[in-house]
């Protein structure tokens, strides 16, 4: 969460920021449920019927992902 500022233009950021909390908190729930938010929000007017999937996540979502998977097990 260092560096974060309201002022970060996409939606994608601010749930990043949510789900960072979630998981700060050990709420599993919520965080699966913002996981699925971020992905929305970063996917969300791509694709197509053609669509390739060749998204590379910044290093603070990989974090997060990294973080959610541990709190999964």
């Amino acid at each position: 969460m260092e560096g974060y500022t309201k002022n970060k233009a996409r939606l994608s950021d601010r749930v990043l920021f949510a789900l960072e909390l979630a998981i700060e908190q050990r709420d599993l729930e919520l965080s699966e449920m913002l996981n699925n938010c971020l992905d929305l929000a970063m996917t969300r007017n791509t694709g197509g019927g053609e669509f390739i999937e060749r998204r590379h996540y910044p290093e603070e979502i990989e974090k997060a992902l990294i973080e959610l998977r541990g709190l999964k097990s």
